[in-house]
């Protein structure tokens, strides 16, 4: 019959939480520079504002 590995201590409720807590941080979106108009966009998305991607004209952008 296996032995099963067993914790030596109980693990407090704050160190539980510290765990759980490390993983589940917030981060604020990444965003870079249009090459074209220089607004703030999401990487490899079209500019919304100039409707360029990679330097080439996608999408046309309504005033």
């Amino acid at each position: 019959m296996a032995k099963h590995p067993v914790p030596k201590k109980k693990v407090s409720k704050s160190r539980r939480d510290i765990r759980r807590a490390a993983v589940s941080t917030l981060t604020a979106p990444t965003l870079t520079k249009c090459a074209n108009c220089g607004a703030m966009i999401p990487p490899h998305i079209v500019c919304d504002s100039c409707g360029y991607y990679a330097g080439k004209k996608i999408l046309e952008v309504k005033a």
